[in-house]
């Protein structure tokens, strides 16, 4: 047994020093290399953008209402009507607005009868007066029927007067109880669209009870709020990238068309209007968010392409000095075109792997792909 052992141990060692002798050494597995597009990472200043939410409306808006008592008796027009300017909407029951409306114009022309007969009264006494004085110049009257001439011309013309006023009140009424009856008569003040119909017909109307909403067509604008901290970064005719997350995210260009100077004590913002195209497929009500420039910042912009999904976070494949990729989660920010801010995990200058797909290429060699 022992002259065994020593067999064995002589063998190994002859074997490590003939290995040594030789100049061979273990090397360890060779590192898989893939090919792959590469994409780099910018450093650039970017805007600093805030957004400014609001609703779509239409640049002329009214709700109307009745400025009279009356129950409902027709209305003429439903949602989504398309109405002309003086166009006849909502008509109110006016028997008892025409009755008044009736006696005052009979009252006018009693007033304007009675009128009539103390002006030609007047007159009457007014003749008779100048010719009395033509009789006085010739010593033929006495001075007791002068003044008694006299007396009753002065009574005639205040008659006269007196009657000429009433008429004119009696007009007036007359001219008031026409207004009113006209108020049993709602029509469009421009023309537009029938946005909300509030009223049917037998229901009672009272003044300021809203019966009909219309907007106008065609000019739409967005009312958004703006913080004050950032008020002074928009001005009157400024254009502002508008967005309209119903319509898939849609963009379209406004223009600030008025700023409301005083702000709003409660939520210390201001309204600002924005003026937007006439396109077929904005409407009013739509909720809508305007950027807002606030200045420029240092950003790590990254291709979206380069960018992959783990679950609910976000990755690249980023190039080390040997460019093998390693997987870097990343936390991204704004959104410009097709790239995107990256907040923390790279820096300027990097080397990405483009479009990695569901490939795992965390620790492969890339080789740039032609």
């Amino acid at each position: 047994m022992k002259v065994s052992v020593s067999i064995g141990v002589t063998l190994v060692i002859s074997l490590a020093v003939a290995g040594c002798k030789s100049g061979s050494v273990a090397r360890p597995g060779s590192i898989e290399t893939v090919q792959a597009h590469i994409v780099e990472v910018k450093q650039a200043e970017m805007p600093i953008v805030e957004r400014a939410t609001g609703t779509i409306r239409a640049r002329e808006s009214a709700t109307l209402s009745a400025q009279v008592m009356g129950r409902v008796e027709r209305v003429l027009v439903r949602e989504g009507d398309a109405v002309r300017a003086g166009q006849m909407l909502v008509i109110l029951d006016d028997a008892t607005l025409r009755a008044s409306a009736d006696q005052a114009a009979a009252a006018v022309k009693a007033a304007e009868q009675q009128q009539q007969a103390a002006q030609s009264n007047a007159e009457f006494a007014s003749s008779t007066l100048a010719r009395y004085r033509q009789l006085e110049a010739q010593k033929s009257v006495s001075p007791q029927e002068m003044d008694e001439v006299t007396r009753r011309a002065q009574a005639a013309s205040a008659e006269a007067g007196a009657l000429n006023a009433q008429a004119n009140a009696a007009k007036a009424q007359q001219a008031g109880a026409k207004a009113m009856l006209g108020y049993t008569r709602v029509a469009a003040p421009f023309a537009g669209v029938v946005t909300a119909r509030m009223v049917d017909p037998g229901t009672m109307a009272a003044p300021g009870v809203p019966l009909i909403q219309i907007d106008s067509a065609g000019e739409l604008e967005l009312q958004a709020t703006i913080p004050e901290s950032e008020i002074a970064g928009i001005h009157k005719s400024m254009k502002l990238a508008v967005t309209v997350d119903s319509l898939g995210g849609q963009r379209f260009d406004g223009t600030v068309a008025e700023i409301v100077p005083a702000a709003d004590p409660a939520s210390h913002s201001f309204l600002a209007k924005i003026a937007l195209p006439r396109l077929s497929e904005l409407r009013a009500g739509l909720f809508a968010s305007a950027a807002v420039p606030l200045g420029t910042k240092p950003a790590v912009l990254v291709p979206r392409s380069a960018v992959v999904m783990r679950g609910a976070l976000a990755c690249v494949y980023a190039l080390d000095a040997n460019g093998v990729a390693q997987l870097r989660y990343l936390t991204l920010g704004t959104a410009y075109g097709d790239k995107v801010e990256a907040l923390s995990g790279l820096s300027g200058g990097e080397k990405l792997v483009d479009n990695p797909a569901d490939r795992d290429l965390a620790g492969k060699r890339i080789e740039v792909q032609p």
